[in-house]
């Protein structure tokens, strides 16, 4: 019996829609050190080759992308995202940076956090946004809860 997800694949996988999905790539190539593993492009509405689909590699994940297309219900962030991508690196100081200098946009800086991450948040120029973390220390669900505790009883 053939396996049901499809070789380099995971279980799940996110899709970007992006008002400029051949610029992000670039951009994810910079910021995160994403690999290009193909894209198929075609003529958008206005006439201008647009990216339908393509497929990124970050570190051992996968991430679909491809260009707005309201004509076919695929729209871009017009606001703040509801959704953040979690990127979990061995180094988050030198992730974050590299995405700043790249074009990201700080949401909250990278902190040692009460779950054992170094951890901070960005937006990317095409309104997506990410977090980059690090595990720096194994903490405890008891051990976490007691830091939350603590976190919330500070003035």
């Amino acid at each position: 019996m053939a396996d049901s997800v499809r070789g380099g694949y995971r279980a799940v996988t996110p899709g970007l829609v992006i008002k400029g999905a051949a610029e992000a790539i670039e951009f994810y190539k910079r910021a995160f050190g994403a690999e290009e593993v193909y894209r198929f492009n075609f003529p958008g509405a206005d006439g201008r080759e647009q990216v339908a689909h393509a497929e990124i590699r970050i570190g051992d994940s996968l991430i679909f992308l491809g260009d707005e297309a309201p004509e076919h219900g695929a729209f871009a962030p017009s606001g703040p995202s509801p959704v953040t991508i979690h990127l979990t690196v061995a180094d988050a100081d030198a992730s974050f940076n590299r995405a700043v200098e790249a074009g990201a946009t700080v949401r909250m800086p990278l902190e040692n956090m009460f779950w054992g991450d170094r951890h901070g948040t960005l937006t990317d120029p095409f309104g997506h946004h990410w977090a980059i973390s690090q595990h720096i220390e194994d903490v405890s669900p008891e051990e976490m809860q007691k830091r939350l505790a603590a976190l919330f009883n500070r003035g």
